[in-house]
């Protein structure tokens, strides 16, 4: 049951603390080494998973310092993978993607930071055991030494992007899903996201798409390239389960203005070409938008596909000056994520 919210409990908006936008500094990214064979539909499916998150974990590592949270007994596996180039933080795990069950990061007074706890029900009760993860965020947040806000929302990283400066955008096939938030209206879900991010301006992007794992994570969908300027993934195909959905969500944000009152440019990257599916049987849930904005890089995915060099330019002319590194990701969306699922930004002092 999602917990009431009185005037007086502490939250980060009315302490002065918001969301920063993923291309502001950080200080470090955040991974979590994949443990539950469930996710990757066996040993040898994990095995991979393994190896491909290292890639990514190195190809930040030439960017910015990375975290990488593991089970004790996964330390050694994990440190040698990633050939050295990652702090081995060793704690409790269920699962193995940090944007969801890490914190969200907050900016607050005098450059001082703090994070989000965000109620966590394993997507929806999809998985379990989750009670580790569910406490992943405070560990993090007491590693390095910021306040933890303990929000009242079911909600996960990758079903939020922010502008950094008080627009945000979600789906409503998640954040007001019965298996999230069944008691609270979207009018509650709206406020409980402007005291916990310092959202000024939420934008809703619609239902409707295919992706079960996550119930529409918006991170698959759309994100911000800059303030006022949008990336929206497009399917290749009008046959496509999820192109009605998304043309949906284009026009959205085409008619929304952002907090700021400004219309929002929208820059459409075509998805995959070919149309695959997973180990599970359903469809693969391979999105370009699901890259990771890292200290003077953009690390994107790649999927074998005809459309991935034509997605690496459409990046590229979003992201100027940014080193763009292009990863092979199919063996990580195996598991019902992306590159942005697995990392979580934490923004640097000001």
């Amino acid at each position: 049951m999602t917990k009431r919210l009185d005037a007086d409990d502490p939250c980060p908006a009315r302490d002065g603390y918001a969301m920063p936008a993923e291309w502001a500094a950080h200080a470090r990214t955040w991974m979590c080494w994949p443990c539950r064979v469930e996710a990757w539909g066996g040993p040898d499916g994990l095995l991979r998973a393994r190896q491909a998150y290292a890639r990514i974990a190195r190809a930040i590592s030439s960017f910015e310092p990375v975290a990488m949270a593991v089970r004790a007994g996964d330390a050694a596996e994990a440190r040698l993978a990633c050939a050295g180039k990652v702090e081995i933080f060793e704690t409790q795990l269920d699962d193995s993607w940090a944007r969801d069950i890490g914190p969200t990061f907050l900016i607050g007074p005098y450059g001082a930071r703090a994070g989000v706890a965000w109620q966590f029900n394993a997507w929806g009760n999809k998985y379990f055991p989750y009670a580790n993860d569910k406490g992943f965020a405070a560990r993090v947040a007491a590693a390095v030494d910021v306040r933890c806000y303990r929000a009242p929302l079911v909600c996960e990283g990758g079903a939020i992007h922010v502008d950094g400066e008080g627009t945000l955008i979600t789906t409503e096939q998640c954040l007001l899903n019965p298996n999230r938030n069944p008691n609270l209206t979207q009018q509650q879900v709206e406020e409980r996201l402007a005291l916990f991010t310092g959202a000024r301006r939420v934008i809703w992007l619609g239902e409707g798409f295919s992706d079960e794992e996550t119930d529409g994570h918006v991170d698959n969908i759309a994100c911000f390239a800059s303030p006022g300027r949008v990336i929206a993934g497009v399917p290749a195909s009008k046959s496509h389960p999820d192109y009605e959905s998304c043309i949906e969500a284009i026009r959205r944000l085409s008619e929304a203005r952002d907090a700021e009152g400004r219309k929002l440019q929208i820059i459409e990257i075509i998805q995959p070409k070919k149309q695959r599916t997973d180990w599970r049987g359903r469809m693969l849930q391979a999105s370009y938008v699901n890259f990771y904005l890292a200290n003077g890089g953009v690390v994107m995915p790649a999927f074998d596909d005809a459309h991935d060099e034509r997605a690496r330019e459409t990046i590229a002319q979003c992201f100027p000056g940014r080193d763009i590194l292009q990863i092979d990701t199919l063996d990580i969306v195996e598991g019902g994520g992306g590159i942005h699922c697995i990392t979580q930004q934490e923004p640097a002092e000001p």
